[in-house]
Protein backbone atom coordinates (compact mmCIF):
# COMPACT_ATOMS: atom_id res chain seq x y z
CA UNK A 1 0.00 0.00 0.00
CA UNK A 2 3.12 2.17 0.90
CA UNK A 3 3.89 1.17 -2.39
CA UNK A 4 1.42 2.39 -4.48
CA UNK A 5 0.66 5.89 -2.66
CA UNK A 6 4.18 6.34 -3.35
CA UNK A 7 3.99 5.96 -6.90
CA UNK A 8 1.12 8.22 -7.81
CA UNK A 9 1.59 10.00 -10.49
CA UNK A 10 1.37 13.07 -8.44
CA UNK A 11 5.00 14.47 -8.66
CA UNK A 12 4.83 14.52 -12.59
CA UNK A 13 2.40 15.62 -15.57
CA UNK A 14 0.01 12.17 -15.99
CA UNK A 15 0.76 13.08 -19.84
CA UNK A 16 4.92 12.25 -19.03
CA UNK A 17 4.42 8.58 -18.13
CA UNK A 18 7.88 7.93 -16.34
CA UNK A 19 9.31 4.67 -17.47
CA UNK A 20 10.89 2.53 -14.78
CA UNK A 21 14.10 -0.05 -15.41
CA UNK A 22 12.38 -3.15 -14.29
CA UNK A 23 9.57 -2.61 -17.09
CA UNK A 24 9.58 -4.42 -19.90
CA UNK A 25 7.87 -3.63 -22.80
CA UNK A 26 4.20 -4.63 -23.91
CA UNK A 27 4.68 -7.66 -21.18
CA UNK A 28 3.34 -5.90 -17.78
CA UNK A 29 1.36 -8.36 -16.00
CA UNK A 30 -1.42 -7.16 -13.75
CA UNK A 31 0.48 -8.38 -10.79
CA UNK A 32 3.92 -7.13 -11.42
CA UNK A 33 5.84 -5.41 -8.36
CA UNK A 34 7.51 -2.05 -9.11
CA UNK A 35 11.36 -2.11 -9.48
CA UNK A 36 13.40 -0.74 -5.81
CA UNK A 37 15.86 1.19 -8.05
CA UNK A 38 13.64 4.10 -8.57
CA UNK A 39 15.27 7.00 -6.34
CA UNK A 40 11.51 9.07 -6.33
CA UNK A 41 9.74 5.87 -4.98
CA UNK A 42 12.51 5.12 -2.20
CA UNK A 43 12.59 9.11 -1.30
CA UNK A 44 9.07 8.83 -0.76
CA UNK A 45 8.10 5.59 1.12
CA UNK A 46 10.52 6.77 3.64
CA UNK A 47 8.31 9.66 4.82
CA UNK A 48 4.94 7.59 3.74
CA UNK A 49 2.72 5.66 6.47
CA UNK A 50 -0.82 4.72 6.29
CA UNK A 51 -3.50 5.82 8.88
CA UNK A 52 -3.78 4.15 11.89
CA UNK A 53 -7.20 3.90 10.49
CA UNK A 54 -6.47 2.00 7.65
CA UNK A 55 -3.98 -0.24 9.39
CA UNK A 56 -4.47 -4.09 9.59
CA UNK A 57 -3.64 -5.42 12.79
CA UNK A 58 -3.90 -8.96 13.05
CA UNK A 59 -3.61 -9.07 17.30
CA UNK A 60 -6.69 -8.05 19.11
CA UNK A 61 -6.96 -5.51 21.57
CA UNK A 62 -6.90 -5.68 24.81
CA UNK A 63 -9.87 -6.58 27.08
CA UNK A 64 -11.29 -7.79 23.59
CA UNK A 65 -14.08 -10.64 24.92
CA UNK A 66 -13.61 -14.09 22.77
CA UNK A 67 -16.83 -14.86 22.87
CA UNK A 68 -15.84 -18.85 23.33
CA UNK A 69 -19.12 -19.51 24.94
CA UNK A 70 -20.75 -19.37 21.41
CA UNK A 71 -20.67 -22.78 19.73
CA UNK A 72 -21.61 -21.53 16.05
CA UNK A 73 -17.98 -20.17 14.81
CA UNK A 74 -19.73 -17.99 12.37
CA UNK A 75 -21.72 -15.70 14.92
CA UNK A 76 -18.54 -16.38 17.27
CA UNK A 77 -16.18 -14.17 14.89
CA UNK A 78 -18.89 -11.86 13.96
CA UNK A 79 -18.94 -10.65 17.56
CA UNK A 80 -15.33 -10.84 18.29
CA UNK A 81 -15.19 -8.81 14.67
CA UNK A 82 -17.63 -6.29 16.21
CA UNK A 83 -15.87 -6.14 19.63
CA UNK A 84 -12.42 -5.57 18.09
CA UNK A 85 -13.73 -2.41 15.90
CA UNK A 86 -15.46 -0.34 18.54
CA UNK A 87 -12.44 -1.06 20.92
CA UNK A 88 -10.09 0.34 17.60
CA UNK A 89 -12.60 3.03 17.46
CA UNK A 90 -12.26 4.03 20.87
CA UNK A 91 -8.51 3.76 20.93
CA UNK A 92 -8.31 6.16 17.70
CA UNK A 93 -10.62 8.45 19.38
CA UNK A 94 -7.92 10.81 20.49
CA UNK A 95 -6.08 10.65 16.90
CA UNK A 96 -9.85 11.97 15.76
CA UNK A 97 -10.12 15.26 17.78
CA UNK A 98 -7.19 17.80 16.36
CA UNK A 99 -7.21 20.50 18.30
CA UNK A 100 -7.83 18.67 22.10
CA UNK A 101 -5.72 19.81 24.18
CA UNK A 102 -5.08 20.07 27.69
CA UNK A 103 -4.15 23.84 28.26
CA UNK A 104 -7.00 26.61 26.77
CA UNK A 105 -4.52 28.78 25.49
CA UNK A 106 -4.71 31.35 28.25
CA UNK A 107 -2.47 34.46 29.00
CA UNK A 108 0.73 33.43 30.78
CA UNK A 109 3.00 35.94 32.30
CA UNK A 110 6.63 35.30 33.24
CA UNK A 111 7.27 36.67 36.22
CA UNK A 112 5.37 36.46 39.49
CA UNK A 113 4.98 40.72 39.71
CA UNK A 114 3.61 40.28 36.21
CA UNK A 115 -0.31 40.11 36.49
CA UNK A 116 -2.51 39.10 33.21
CA UNK A 117 -5.12 41.72 34.13
CA UNK A 118 -2.55 44.40 33.59
CA UNK A 119 -2.39 43.34 29.86
CA UNK A 120 -5.04 45.43 27.66
CA UNK A 121 -7.38 44.53 24.92
CA UNK A 122 -4.79 46.67 22.44
CA UNK A 123 -1.72 44.23 23.37
CA UNK A 124 -4.26 41.16 23.19
CA UNK A 125 -5.32 41.94 19.50
CA UNK A 126 -1.86 42.36 18.52
CA UNK A 127 -0.36 39.24 19.86
CA UNK A 128 -3.20 37.06 18.78
CA UNK A 129 -3.67 36.12 14.84
CA UNK A 130 -5.36 38.15 12.43
CA UNK A 131 -8.04 35.86 12.41
CA UNK A 132 -8.69 36.70 15.70
CA UNK A 133 -8.07 40.17 16.16
CA UNK A 134 -11.34 40.59 14.31
CA UNK A 135 -13.52 39.73 17.15
CA UNK A 136 -12.16 42.71 18.94
CA UNK A 137 -14.60 45.23 17.58
CA UNK A 138 -16.88 48.84 18.76
CA UNK A 139 -19.98 48.95 17.57
CA UNK A 140 -22.16 52.51 18.76
CA UNK A 141 -25.69 52.44 18.31
CA UNK A 142 -28.34 55.05 19.04
CA UNK A 143 -31.17 53.43 21.00
CA UNK A 144 -29.47 51.87 23.80
CA UNK A 145 -28.79 50.07 26.01
CA UNK A 146 -28.43 47.06 24.14
CA UNK A 147 -28.88 43.30 24.67
CA UNK A 148 -27.65 40.66 22.07
CA UNK A 149 -27.83 37.05 22.01
CA UNK A 150 -25.84 34.67 19.66
CA UNK A 151 -26.83 31.78 17.59
CA UNK A 152 -25.81 27.74 18.58
CA UNK A 153 -22.79 28.10 16.26
CA UNK A 154 -22.07 31.29 17.05
CA UNK A 155 -21.77 32.61 13.94
CA UNK A 156 -24.84 35.35 13.77
CA UNK A 157 -25.44 38.01 16.12
CA UNK A 158 -29.11 39.66 17.29
CA UNK A 159 -29.23 42.83 19.01
CA UNK A 160 -32.26 44.72 20.26
CA UNK A 161 -32.39 48.04 21.65
CA UNK A 162 -34.90 49.78 24.31
CA UNK A 163 -36.00 51.91 22.00
CA UNK A 164 -36.99 49.17 19.21
CA UNK A 165 -33.78 49.02 17.32
CA UNK A 166 -33.32 44.97 16.27
CA UNK A 167 -30.87 43.51 14.02
CA UNK A 168 -29.16 40.35 13.22
CA UNK A 169 -26.55 40.03 10.95
CA UNK A 170 -23.32 37.27 10.27
CA UNK A 171 -20.38 39.01 12.42
CA UNK A 172 -17.75 37.24 10.83
CA UNK A 173 -18.80 37.90 7.33
CA UNK A 174 -20.64 41.58 7.81
CA UNK A 175 -23.68 40.50 6.29
CA UNK A 176 -26.45 42.21 7.63
CA UNK A 177 -30.14 39.61 7.90
CA UNK A 178 -32.43 42.41 9.31
CA UNK A 179 -32.74 45.66 10.88
CA UNK A 180 -35.87 46.69 12.39
CA UNK A 181 -37.19 49.55 13.71
CA UNK A 182 -40.27 48.59 15.98
CA UNK A 183 -41.10 52.32 17.64
CA UNK A 184 -41.91 50.58 20.81
CA UNK A 185 -40.06 49.46 24.04
CA UNK A 186 -38.18 46.00 23.53
CA UNK A 187 -36.78 44.36 26.59
CA UNK A 188 -34.90 40.54 25.51
CA UNK A 189 -34.39 39.17 22.22
CA UNK A 190 -32.75 35.24 21.17
CA UNK A 191 -32.70 33.07 17.93
CA UNK A 192 -34.86 29.72 17.69
CA UNK A 193 -32.84 26.34 16.37
CA UNK A 194 -31.27 28.48 14.27
CA UNK A 195 -30.86 31.88 12.75
CA UNK A 196 -34.17 31.57 10.65
CA UNK A 197 -36.08 32.87 13.18
CA UNK A 198 -36.00 34.89 16.14
CA UNK A 199 -38.06 36.44 18.95
CA UNK A 200 -38.72 39.32 20.57
CA UNK A 201 -40.02 40.23 24.09
CA UNK A 202 -41.67 43.81 23.14
CA UNK A 203 -43.97 46.56 24.69
CA UNK A 204 -46.83 44.09 25.43
CA UNK A 205 -46.49 40.30 23.24
CA UNK A 206 -43.86 38.11 21.97
CA UNK A 207 -43.45 38.55 18.24
CA UNK A 208 -41.59 36.29 15.92
CA UNK A 209 -39.63 37.20 12.68
CA UNK A 210 -38.06 35.58 10.44
CA UNK A 211 -34.64 35.65 8.88
CA UNK A 212 -35.86 38.41 6.36
CA UNK A 213 -37.28 40.91 9.45
CA UNK A 214 -40.77 39.73 8.15
CA UNK A 215 -43.82 39.63 11.23
CA UNK A 216 -44.41 36.01 11.17
CA UNK A 217 -46.58 35.49 14.57
CA UNK A 218 -47.77 37.41 17.42
CA UNK A 219 -48.24 35.49 20.64
CA UNK A 220 -50.74 37.50 22.60
CA UNK A 221 -50.82 34.72 25.81
CA UNK A 222 -46.72 36.25 26.90
CA UNK A 223 -48.18 39.55 27.96
CA UNK A 224 -45.81 42.01 29.00
CA UNK A 225 -42.73 39.88 28.22
CA UNK A 226 -39.58 40.78 30.02
CA UNK A 227 -36.65 37.49 29.00
CA UNK A 228 -36.80 34.93 26.76
CA UNK A 229 -34.82 31.57 26.55
CA UNK A 230 -35.54 29.04 23.68
CA UNK A 231 -34.65 25.21 24.42
CA UNK A 232 -33.40 23.72 21.12
CA UNK A 233 -33.90 20.13 22.27
CA UNK A 234 -37.42 20.63 23.34
CA UNK A 235 -38.37 23.46 20.78
CA UNK A 236 -39.69 25.55 23.34
CA UNK A 237 -39.74 28.97 24.33
CA UNK A 238 -40.10 30.00 27.26
CA UNK A 239 -40.79 33.80 28.98
CA UNK A 240 -41.02 35.53 31.72
CA UNK A 241 -42.39 38.81 32.34
CA UNK A 242 -44.29 41.97 34.59
CA UNK A 243 -47.19 39.42 35.41
CA UNK A 244 -44.98 36.66 36.98
CA UNK A 245 -46.30 34.28 35.06
CA UNK A 246 -43.74 31.88 33.27
CA UNK A 247 -45.27 30.17 30.17
CA UNK A 248 -43.99 27.62 27.66
CA UNK A 249 -44.72 27.91 24.32
CA UNK A 250 -44.24 24.83 21.89
CA UNK A 251 -42.65 26.51 18.57
CA UNK A 252 -43.08 23.21 16.59
CA UNK A 253 -47.12 22.94 16.91
CA UNK A 254 -47.76 26.80 18.22
CA UNK A 255 -49.36 25.41 21.17
CA UNK A 256 -49.18 26.81 24.70
CA UNK A 257 -47.73 24.35 26.48
CA UNK A 258 -48.11 25.52 30.00
CA UNK A 259 -48.02 28.34 32.39
CA UNK A 260 -47.11 28.53 35.88
CA UNK A 261 -47.70 31.26 38.18
CA UNK A 262 -44.85 32.15 40.10
CA UNK A 263 -46.01 34.32 42.90
CA UNK A 264 -43.18 36.83 43.59
CA UNK A 265 -44.49 39.60 41.32
CA UNK A 266 -42.89 40.85 38.33
CA UNK A 267 -39.67 38.79 37.15
CA UNK A 268 -36.46 40.52 35.04
CA UNK A 269 -33.80 37.81 35.21
CA UNK A 270 -34.00 34.27 33.86
CA UNK A 271 -31.47 31.76 32.65
CA UNK A 272 -31.59 28.03 31.60
CA UNK A 273 -29.34 25.11 32.59
CA UNK A 274 -28.83 23.34 29.03
CA UNK A 275 -27.63 20.49 30.78
CA UNK A 276 -31.13 19.43 32.02
CA UNK A 277 -33.56 22.84 30.61
CA UNK A 278 -34.16 23.55 33.82
CA UNK A 279 -35.26 27.68 33.53
CA UNK A 280 -33.97 29.38 36.58
CA UNK A 281 -35.76 33.05 37.76
CA UNK A 282 -34.20 35.80 40.22
CA UNK A 283 -36.81 37.31 42.04
CA UNK A 284 -37.18 41.02 43.08
CA UNK A 285 -37.47 39.06 47.06
CA UNK A 286 -34.13 37.71 46.63
CA UNK A 287 -34.96 34.29 45.50
CA UNK A 288 -33.98 32.21 42.89
CA UNK A 289 -36.67 29.32 42.20
CA UNK A 290 -35.85 26.31 39.28
CA UNK A 291 -38.89 25.42 37.68
CA UNK A 292 -39.71 22.43 35.17
CA UNK A 293 -42.59 22.06 33.07
CA UNK A 294 -44.43 19.27 34.70
CA UNK A 295 -44.14 20.50 38.36
CA UNK A 296 -46.81 23.09 39.32
CA UNK A 297 -44.58 24.76 42.38
CA UNK A 298 -40.79 25.25 41.89
CA UNK A 299 -38.58 22.14 42.16
CA UNK A 300 -35.76 24.54 44.60
CA UNK A 301 -36.71 27.39 46.28
CA UNK A 302 -33.20 29.41 47.25
CA UNK A 303 -32.61 32.77 49.66
CA UNK A 304 -29.76 33.72 47.42
CA UNK A 305 -29.70 37.27 48.31
CA UNK A 306 -30.95 40.46 51.11
CA UNK A 307 -32.43 42.07 47.94
CA UNK A 308 -33.78 42.23 44.06
CA UNK A 309 -31.40 39.32 42.08
CA UNK A 310 -30.04 41.16 39.47
CA UNK A 311 -28.85 38.19 36.99
CA UNK A 312 -28.35 34.26 36.98
CA UNK A 313 -25.83 31.84 35.62
CA UNK A 314 -25.62 28.47 34.56
CA UNK A 315 -21.96 26.81 34.01
CA UNK A 316 -21.96 24.92 31.52
CA UNK A 317 -18.34 23.07 31.22
CA UNK A 318 -19.35 20.95 34.78
CA UNK A 319 -22.76 19.75 33.02
CA UNK A 320 -24.78 22.53 35.11
CA UNK A 321 -23.03 21.85 38.14
CA UNK A 322 -22.77 25.55 38.96
CA UNK A 323 -24.82 28.51 39.20
CA UNK A 324 -23.98 32.38 40.09
CA UNK A 325 -25.93 34.80 40.90
CA UNK A 326 -25.79 38.84 41.52
CA UNK A 327 -27.97 40.89 43.59
CA UNK A 328 -28.60 44.78 44.36
CA UNK A 329 -27.03 44.07 47.70
CA UNK A 330 -23.66 44.47 45.84
CA UNK A 331 -22.95 40.40 46.48
CA UNK A 332 -21.59 37.82 43.88
CA UNK A 333 -22.20 34.09 44.79
CA UNK A 334 -21.25 30.58 43.29
CA UNK A 335 -23.50 28.04 44.41
CA UNK A 336 -22.88 24.41 43.74
CA UNK A 337 -26.55 22.71 42.45
CA UNK A 338 -25.94 19.40 43.72
CA UNK A 339 -26.91 20.80 46.83
CA UNK A 340 -28.00 23.89 48.40
CA UNK A 341 -26.66 24.59 51.92
CA UNK A 342 -24.45 27.16 51.34
CA UNK A 343 -22.73 29.50 48.55
CA UNK A 344 -19.34 27.99 47.09
CA UNK A 345 -17.92 31.37 46.85
CA UNK A 346 -19.01 34.30 47.75
CA UNK A 347 -17.63 38.17 47.66
CA UNK A 348 -18.65 42.04 47.31
CA UNK A 349 -18.46 43.43 43.68
CA UNK A 350 -17.26 47.07 43.02
CA UNK A 351 -20.17 49.36 42.07
CA UNK A 352 -22.85 46.96 43.15
CA UNK A 353 -23.76 43.73 41.50
CA UNK A 354 -24.80 43.83 37.75
CA UNK A 355 -24.49 41.02 34.69
CA UNK A 356 -22.52 37.80 35.29
CA UNK A 357 -22.15 34.91 32.78
CA UNK A 358 -20.06 31.48 32.04
CA UNK A 359 -18.00 30.38 29.41
CA UNK A 360 -17.81 27.34 27.84
CA UNK A 361 -14.88 26.74 29.49
CA UNK A 362 -15.70 27.80 32.78
CA UNK A 363 -14.54 31.66 33.23
CA UNK A 364 -16.81 33.53 35.00
CA UNK A 365 -17.24 37.56 33.79
CA UNK A 366 -18.82 39.74 35.93
CA UNK A 367 -20.18 43.35 34.84
CA UNK A 368 -19.68 45.76 38.21
CA UNK A 369 -20.01 49.63 37.76
CA UNK A 370 -17.82 50.66 34.79
CA UNK A 371 -15.94 47.44 34.32
CA UNK A 372 -16.24 43.59 33.39
CA UNK A 373 -14.05 41.39 35.73
CA UNK A 374 -13.30 37.85 34.35
CA UNK A 375 -11.97 35.23 36.37
CA UNK A 376 -11.04 31.66 35.50
CA UNK A 377 -11.52 28.18 36.60
CA UNK A 378 -10.67 26.55 38.61
CA UNK A 379 -10.00 28.81 40.89
CA UNK A 380 -13.82 30.12 41.20
CA UNK A 381 -15.60 26.66 41.70
CA UNK A 382 -13.36 25.89 44.51
CA UNK A 383 -14.62 26.30 48.25
CA UNK A 384 -13.35 29.44 49.87
CA UNK A 385 -14.81 30.46 53.40
CA UNK A 386 -13.67 33.99 53.32
CA UNK A 387 -15.46 36.69 51.33
CA UNK A 388 -12.72 37.94 49.06
CA UNK A 389 -12.87 37.41 45.15
CA UNK A 390 -11.44 34.77 43.35
CA UNK A 391 -7.55 35.89 41.48
CA UNK A 392 -8.85 37.67 39.03
CA UNK A 393 -7.73 37.22 34.96
CA UNK A 394 -8.71 40.49 32.70
CA UNK A 395 -10.32 43.20 33.44
CA UNK A 396 -11.72 45.62 30.98
CA UNK A 397 -13.45 49.23 31.62
CA UNK A 398 -16.71 50.76 29.80
CA UNK A 399 -17.39 54.58 30.73
CA UNK A 400 -21.08 53.84 28.58
CA UNK A 401 -23.05 52.88 31.84
CA UNK A 402 -25.69 50.96 32.26
CA UNK A 403 -23.85 47.51 31.50
CA UNK A 404 -26.89 45.18 30.75
CA UNK A 405 -25.67 42.34 29.08
CA UNK A 406 -22.84 40.00 28.41
CA UNK A 407 -22.63 37.54 26.20
CA UNK A 408 -19.98 34.54 25.34
CA UNK A 409 -19.36 33.82 21.70
CA UNK A 410 -19.74 29.91 21.34
CA UNK A 411 -16.43 28.53 19.90
CA UNK A 412 -14.60 31.65 20.02
CA UNK A 413 -12.63 33.29 22.81
CA UNK A 414 -15.05 36.69 22.32
CA UNK A 415 -17.41 38.25 24.96
CA UNK A 416 -19.76 40.62 23.92
CA UNK A 417 -21.07 43.60 26.41
CA UNK A 418 -24.20 45.66 26.02
CA UNK A 419 -24.14 48.74 27.16
CA UNK A 420 -26.32 51.90 26.47
CA UNK A 421 -23.90 53.05 23.92
CA UNK A 422 -24.17 50.03 21.56
CA UNK A 423 -22.03 47.25 22.00
CA UNK A 424 -18.26 46.17 22.71
CA UNK A 425 -16.85 42.60 22.24
CA UNK A 426 -13.08 42.14 23.64
CA UNK A 427 -10.72 38.80 23.35
CA UNK A 428 -10.87 36.76 26.17
CA UNK A 429 -8.40 34.08 25.80
CA UNK A 430 -9.13 30.55 26.70
CA UNK A 431 -12.59 31.09 27.22
CA UNK A 432 -14.49 29.60 23.79
CA UNK A 433 -14.75 25.77 23.36
CA UNK A 434 -11.76 24.93 20.14
CA UNK A 435 -13.77 21.66 19.62
CA UNK A 436 -17.24 21.70 17.91
CA UNK A 437 -19.77 18.94 17.23
CA UNK A 438 -20.86 19.28 13.67
CA UNK A 439 -23.89 17.39 14.35
CA UNK A 440 -25.20 19.54 16.68
CA UNK A 441 -23.75 23.30 16.44
CA UNK A 442 -21.45 23.70 13.34
CA UNK A 443 -20.14 27.06 12.06
CA UNK A 444 -19.20 26.46 8.72
CA UNK A 445 -22.64 24.46 7.54
CA UNK A 446 -24.49 24.95 4.18
CA UNK A 447 -27.96 25.93 3.62
CA UNK A 448 -28.48 21.94 3.12
CA UNK A 449 -26.93 21.09 6.21
CA UNK A 450 -29.15 23.18 8.04
CA UNK A 451 -32.37 21.83 6.63
CA UNK A 452 -31.39 18.19 7.57
CA UNK A 453 -29.79 19.14 11.14
CA UNK A 454 -33.58 20.77 11.66
CA UNK A 455 -35.70 17.86 10.25
CA UNK A 456 -33.50 15.42 12.67
CA UNK A 457 -33.84 18.07 15.39
CA UNK A 458 -38.08 17.82 14.55
CA UNK A 459 -38.25 13.80 14.44
CA UNK A 460 -35.76 13.58 17.92
CA UNK A 461 -37.54 16.34 20.09
CA UNK A 462 -37.70 15.69 23.47
CA UNK A 463 -41.40 15.78 25.35
CA UNK A 464 -41.62 18.56 27.87
CA UNK A 465 -42.12 16.20 30.77
CA UNK A 466 -38.80 14.54 31.13
CA UNK A 467 -37.69 17.66 32.03
CA UNK A 468 -36.52 17.10 35.54
CA UNK A 469 -33.35 18.16 38.15
CA UNK A 470 -31.50 14.62 37.69
CA UNK A 471 -31.71 14.01 33.51
CA UNK A 472 -30.22 10.54 34.41
CA UNK A 473 -33.30 8.87 34.80
CA UNK A 474 -34.05 8.29 31.60
CA UNK A 475 -33.35 5.08 30.92
CA UNK A 476 -32.66 3.52 34.13
CA UNK A 477 -34.45 1.29 36.09
CA UNK A 478 -37.63 2.07 37.91
CA UNK A 479 -37.36 0.93 42.14
CA UNK A 480 -39.27 -1.78 43.11
CA UNK A 481 -43.06 -0.72 44.14
CA UNK A 482 -43.75 -0.09 47.97
CA UNK A 483 -47.72 -1.10 46.91
CA UNK A 484 -46.59 -5.06 46.78
CA UNK A 485 -45.98 -7.55 49.51
CA UNK A 486 -42.87 -8.77 50.69
CA UNK A 487 -43.08 -12.20 50.12
CA UNK A 488 -45.42 -12.49 47.01
CA UNK A 489 -46.41 -9.89 44.03
CA UNK A 490 -49.69 -9.62 45.19
CA UNK A 491 -51.20 -5.74 43.64
CA UNK A 492 -51.75 -3.84 46.82
CA UNK A 493 -55.24 -3.42 45.73
CA UNK A 494 -55.60 -7.41 46.33
CA UNK A 495 -54.49 -7.66 49.73
CA UNK A 496 -56.27 -7.98 53.03
CA UNK A 497 -56.68 -4.78 54.64
CA UNK A 498 -54.81 -5.19 57.36
CA UNK A 499 -51.77 -6.30 54.77
CA UNK A 500 -52.04 -2.98 53.38
CA UNK A 501 -51.96 -0.65 56.67
CA UNK A 502 -48.54 -2.50 57.39
CA UNK A 503 -47.53 -2.02 53.60
CA UNK A 504 -48.73 2.06 54.71
CA UNK A 505 -46.78 1.58 58.10
CA UNK A 506 -50.18 2.14 59.53
CA UNK A 507 -50.89 -1.44 60.82
CA UNK A 508 -52.33 -1.32 64.35
CA UNK A 509 -51.03 -4.47 65.92
CA UNK A 510 -53.70 -5.19 68.50
CA UNK A 511 -55.71 -6.12 65.47
CA UNK A 512 -56.30 -9.73 64.95
CA UNK A 513 -57.08 -11.09 61.31
CA UNK A 514 -58.92 -14.17 60.93
CA UNK A 515 -57.00 -16.91 60.22
CA UNK A 516 -59.35 -19.68 59.13
CA UNK A 517 -60.93 -19.61 55.95
CA UNK A 518 -64.68 -20.47 57.23
CA UNK A 519 -64.74 -16.89 59.88
CA UNK A 520 -62.90 -15.22 56.75
CA UNK A 521 -65.69 -16.09 54.24
CA UNK A 522 -68.30 -15.47 56.92
CA UNK A 523 -66.48 -12.27 57.30
CA UNK A 524 -66.68 -11.28 53.97
CA UNK A 525 -70.05 -12.01 53.07
CA UNK A 526 -71.42 -9.89 56.83
CA UNK A 527 -69.58 -6.97 55.02
CA UNK A 528 -71.53 -7.61 51.73
CA UNK A 529 -74.73 -7.10 53.38
CA UNK A 530 -73.78 -4.43 55.61
CA UNK A 531 -72.64 -2.40 53.03
CA UNK A 532 -75.99 -3.32 50.74
CA UNK A 533 -77.58 -2.00 54.09
CA UNK A 534 -76.02 1.17 54.02
CA UNK A 535 -76.33 1.40 50.47
CA UNK A 536 -80.60 1.28 51.20
CA UNK A 537 -80.45 3.14 54.12
CA UNK A 538 -83.06 6.09 53.40
CA UNK A 539 -84.95 4.74 50.13
CA UNK A 540 -87.70 3.13 52.05
CA UNK A 541 -89.02 6.27 53.56
CA UNK A 542 -92.57 7.24 52.82
CA UNK A 543 -91.65 10.65 50.94
CA UNK A 544 -89.02 8.79 49.06
CA UNK A 545 -91.85 6.42 47.52
CA UNK A 546 -94.32 9.26 46.77
CA UNK A 547 -91.87 10.88 44.70
CA UNK A 548 -90.35 7.76 43.06
CA UNK A 549 -94.44 7.59 42.64
CA UNK A 550 -94.85 10.96 40.92
CA UNK A 551 -91.91 11.18 38.95
CA UNK A 552 -92.29 12.11 35.28
CA UNK A 553 -90.61 13.84 32.50
CA UNK A 554 -91.70 17.31 33.25
CA UNK A 555 -90.65 19.83 36.13
CA UNK A 556 -93.58 19.76 38.48
CA UNK A 557 -93.84 22.41 40.59
CA UNK A 558 -95.72 20.77 43.31
CA UNK A 559 -92.39 17.73 43.95
CA UNK A 560 -89.78 20.41 43.80
CA UNK A 561 -91.83 22.23 46.54
CA UNK A 562 -91.97 19.09 48.63
CA UNK A 563 -88.09 18.31 47.43
CA UNK A 564 -86.55 21.44 48.90
CA UNK A 565 -85.06 21.14 52.59
CA UNK A 566 -87.15 22.58 55.53
CA UNK A 567 -84.38 25.43 56.48
CA UNK A 568 -85.18 26.97 52.82
CA UNK A 569 -89.27 26.90 53.43
CA UNK A 570 -88.46 28.24 56.80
Amino acid sequence: MDSLIAQADAIRPLAKRRKLSGDIPHRRTKNAQPSTTDDTLNSVVKHTSLPKSLRVTESLPENVPKHTHIANPKLRSELIRQSAHAAQSKALLKDAELLLTEDAGKIEVEGEMEKTWRVGQDEIARSAGQEAAKGRREWKLDGGPYKSRYSRNGRHLAVVGKTGHVATFDWQAGTLHAELQLQETCRDITFFQDQSHFAVAQKKYVYIYDRDGVELHCLKAHIEPTRLEFLPYHWLLASVGNGGYLKYQDTSTGQLLVEHRTKFGACNTMAQNRHNAVIHLGHQNGTVTLWTPNLPHPAVQLLAHLGPVVSVSIDQSTGGRFMSTTGQDGTVKVWDCRNWKGAVREWSARGGGGEVEWSAKGSLAVATGGSVNIYTAPTVHQAFTPKMPPPLYITHPIPHRPLTSLRFCPFQDILTIGHSAGLSSVLVPGSGEPNFDSAEADPFETKKARREREVKGLLEKIQPDMISLDPEFVGSLAPPSKLTSGSTDTPFARLPRLERLRTQGKADETEIANDSPDEDHSGKKQDREAREKRKMRGKGKSMKRYLRKQRKNVIDPTAVWISLPIYTLL
